[in-house]
């Protein structure tokens, strides 16, 4: 009972991984940027929704089901490292500011980002 409840707080302790990640057409060389608290939750997701056919960017959905998803690739750009004090739990400005470096660095690349639905 004792480990039992050892590996409970274990994983109560566990802090997910943060940072960006993209989604990247190797055709056009589009990409899909996403900055996140929680890198794996969301990179599964982001799978998830693209292989149902329901991912919000619209543009970024079709081109996956003209293309097929063998002529994308997911990678994590960099990771966010959690601040030593662990008083921190808002790190949202800080994603905000590391997408932003990001599209700058493709933009001078002459990348193109798949366009953000505007929500209504």
């Amino acid at each position: 009972m004792d480990r039992k409840k050892e590996l409970k707080l274990q994983y109560k302790q566990m802090k997910p991984q943060m940072g960006i990640f993209m989604v990247r057409c190797k055709i056009n060389n589009k990409y899909f940027l996403k900055a996140t608290p929680d890198l794996r939750g969301v990179i599964n997701g982001t799978k998830a929704r693209l292989g149902g056919g329901f991912h919000p960017n619209l543009e970024l959905q079709k081109e996956w089901n003209d293309f097929g998803p063998e002529n994308f690739t997911i990678e994590i750009l960099e990771n966010l490292a959690y601040d030593e004090d662990e008083s921190k739990t808002d790190y949202s400005e800080e994603l905000a500011l590391l997408e932003m470096i990001w599209e700058e660095k493709f933009a001078k690349e002459n990348m193109e980002l798949y366009k953000k639905r505007i929500p209504r």
